[in-house]
C-alpha cells in the first residue's frame, strides 16, 4: 500500500503541479504521508514542506542563489534518508532534480520524473542520464513521449496539469469546461475581481521569478499608459503569483505607483485574470499556455540577462520561445502558420507591443484566425486528466516497490 510519497518542486509552476497531484494522492487516501519542496499551494494540498522552493533561471541569476540551493539539496538527501518514500516524484528543475535521482537511486526508491527537461529545445543528452535515474517518465507535451520510448525509457504523456487547474476553477463557478470563453462566465469573474464587467480588459502576467517581474514590470507599466491613449475604454488586472518574496512584491508596487494610475487591479488568481480577458500581454512561460487553454489571444514577450540570451542564441534549438508556438510547430493539425507574437530582449519595447496589441483589437480576421490557432493547442490536451493518471502511476511504482 502506498503510504510514503516525497515530491520536489523547484519553482512556482512547478509547485502549482506539485499541489495538484498531492491533492489527487490525498483523494485516493486521505492518510497518506506526503512530504516535499513546495510553497503556500503545496503545503494547504497537504505536503509537510522540508525547505520552501528557491528557484534560478540563465546563467547570472542561478550564481546568486547557490548557496541556498546548496542547503535545500542537504535537506532533501536527510529527508529521502529519514522519511524513506516509497517513490520520489521529480517536477522539472532538473539540474537539481537529477542530483536529487542520483540519491534516490542509492536508496532503492522509486523515482518519476513529472514534467520532462527540455531535452527538445537543448543538451538533448541529457535523456540517456535520465533514463538510468528514473524508473518513469511523466511527460506534459505530447511530442515529449517518442524522445523518452526512442532510448527504451518508459515513459506516458498524461496531459498537462494546468488544464487539471483550469477544471477547478470551473467547477467551483459551475461551468462545463466547454463553456470557457462563454461571456457570461466572462462578466461573472470581471465582477469578482472588482473590474467593471462591461468593459473590455486587458491582463498583464510578468512571470512569476523575481527577476523576470523586474525586467518586464516596467515594460508593461508602459504599455498600460499607451493602451489607455489608444484604447481609453480597456481595464487591466494584473495577477501575482502566490510564492513572490517581499522584494518583489515591492517591485510590483513601486512601478505600478509610478506609470499606471491606479489603473491595475492585482489579484492572486491567474485563471480568474485570463478569464475576465479580452487580450493578454504575457512573459514567456506556462501563462501562455494557459492563455492559449483558455482562448485568450495574446503577446508574449521576455527579457534575460545579455550573457544568458547570447549563450541561449547558440544553444537552444527551436524557433519559438513560446510553449504555444512550439505546440503548433511540432503538433497541431491543419496547421494555418499563424503564431502568437513574440517579442524579446530590446524588441519587447511599449510600440511594438502596442501595435501588436491593436492588430489582435482592431483585425477581427486576424484575431479569428488566432483564435482558430488556440483552440488546436487545446485539442491537444483536453481529454487528459494529468493530476489522476501521475497519483495513478505513483500508486502503481509504489506497488512495485513493495513487491
Amino acid at each position: 500500500m502506498l503510504e510514503r510519497v516525497m515530491i520536489v518542486s523547484g519553482e512556482s509552476s512547478g509547485e502549482l503541479y506539485g499541489a495538484l497531484l498531492a491533492k489527487a494522492l490525498k483523494a485516493r487516501n486521505p492518510e497518506i504521508s506526503i512530504t516535499g519542496i513546495g510553497g503556500d499551494r503545496m503545503q494547504t494540498a497537504g505536503v509537510n514542506l522540508i525547505s520552501r522552493i528557491s528557484s534560478s533561471f540563465g546563467i547570472t541569476e542561478a550564481i546568486k542563489t547557490y548557496s541556498e540551493i546548496k542547503k535545500t539539496f542537504e535537506k532533501v538527501v536527510n529527508a529521502l534518508k529519514s522519511f524513506n518514500p516509497q517513490v520520489l516524484v521529480l517536477i522539472d528543475y532538473p539540474d537539481f532534480n537529477m542530483r536529487v535521482a542520483k540519491e534516490a537511486k542509492k536508496l532503492g526508491i522509486k523515482v518519476l520524473y513529472y514534467v520532462s527537461p527540455q531535452v527538445w529545445a537543448w543538451r538533448k543528452g541529457r535523456v540517456k542520464t535520465i533514463g538510468r535515474l528514473i524508473d518513469k517518465m511523466a511527460v506534459i507535451l505530447p511530442f515529449e513521449g517518442e524522445i523518452y520510448k526512442h532510448d527504451s525509457i518508459p515513459c506516458e504523456f498524461v496531459g498537462h496539469p494546468i488544464l487539471d487547474e483550469i477544471r477547478e476553477v470551473l467547477k467551483e463557478a459551475e461551468v462545463r469546461s466547454s463553456d470557457i470563453v462563454s461571456q457570461e462566465l466572462k462578466l461573472k469573474v470581471r465582477e469578482e475581481l472588482g473590474l467593471m464587467p462591461d468593459k473590455p480588459v486587458m491582463t498583464l502576467m510578468p512571470g512569476s521569478r523575481a527577476h523576470e517581474i523586474k525586467k518586464l514590470l516596467p515594460v508593461m507599466s508602459d504599455v498600460v499608459g499607451g493602451m489607455k491613449e489608444r484604447h481609453p475604454d480597456y481595464q487591466f488586472v494584473m495577477p501575482v503569483a502566490p510564492n513572490l518574496d517581499s522584494n518583489a512584491l515591492s517591485v510590483i508596487s513601486n512601478e505600478l505607483k509610478k506609470n499606471t494610475h491606479n489603473a491595475l487591479h492585482i489579484t492572486h488568481h491567474s485563471i480568474k485574470a485570463l478569464l475576465s480577458a479580452d487580450i493578454a500581454l504575457i512573459a514567456s512561460g506556462t501563462s501562455a499556455l494557459q492563455s492559449a487553454l483558455l482562448g485568450v489571444p495574446m503577446v508574449v514577450i521576455y527579457k534575460l540577462s545579455p550573457l544568458t540570451y547570447l549563450i541561449g542564441r547558440f544553444i537552444v534549438k527551436v524557433r519559438h520561445i513560446s510553449l504555444v508556438n512550439i505546440l503548433l510547430d511540432k503538433s497541431a493539425r491543419d496547421d494555418s502558420g499563424l503564431r502568437v507574437k513574440e517579442l524579446l530582449q530590446n524588441e519587447a519595447n511599449k510600440r511594438n507591443i502596442i501595435m501588436e496589441m491593436s492588430k489582435i483589437i482592431d483585425d477581427s480576421g486576424y484575431r479569428d484566425e488566432m483564435a482558430s490557432q488556440l483552440k488546436k493547442v487545446r485539442v491537444l490536451f483536453v481529454e487528459k486528466e494529468a493530476s489522476s493518471r501521475v497519483a495513478e502511476i505513483v500508486r502503481e511504482l509504489g506497488e512495485q516497490g513493495d513487491a
